[in-house]
């Protein structure tokens, strides 16, 4: 029986052809199983729409999709590279947009469900749905993405 040999040039090749798009499609996948994971078991009911669907959650999945690609970068071209300046410039606002502006946006959809709620008994004619609440993260949540990103990158 033959079985082939598979090294990381092969896993490369068969996947997307380039290393840093595979390290940021790789933690990007490996979080939002994570993510599913996570909220399985808070849940204690398998939640596989988690996968495809919302933001927010444990852990970032854009962190980690962003870090890895940025170490994969640095890897592949080197930290005095272009190429993995701009992709750490790209990373640190993906980052902070996260963590603080997606972050905000959910709080104040929060409170403005909260208001919808107390005004939909006098008008419901003017609202129909809920804003989505869940669109940022925890510094943990990003924290630990970052983590994963970084892991992943420097592995794949």
């Amino acid at each position: 029986m033959f079985i082939p040999y598979l090294s990381l040039s092969t896993a490369v090749s068969f996947l997307t052809g380039n290393r840093i798009i595979n390290a940021a499609v790789a933690a990007w996948l490996i979080a939002q199983v994570t993510k599913v994971i996570v909220e399985s078991l808070r849940l204690k009911k398998f939640v596989w729409r988690r996968f495809f669907v919302g933001s927010g959650g444990m852990p970032s999945s854009h962190s980690a999709c962003v870090c890895a690609a940025t170490v994969a970068v640095a890897r592949v071209a080197g930290i005095q590279s272009v190429e993995f300046g701009i992709s750490a410039i790209f990373a640190f606002i993906v980052i902070f947009d996260a963590v603080n502006v997606r972050r905000a946006a959910g709080e104040h959809s929060h409170v403005l469900n909260v208001m919808i709620q107390s005004a939909d008994k006098q008008s419901p004619e003017l609202f129909g749905r809920q804003m989505k609440e869940l669109l940022g993260h925890t510094p943990l949540q990003v924290f630990v993405g970052m983590l994963l990103g970084v892991a992943v990158g420097f592995f794949m």
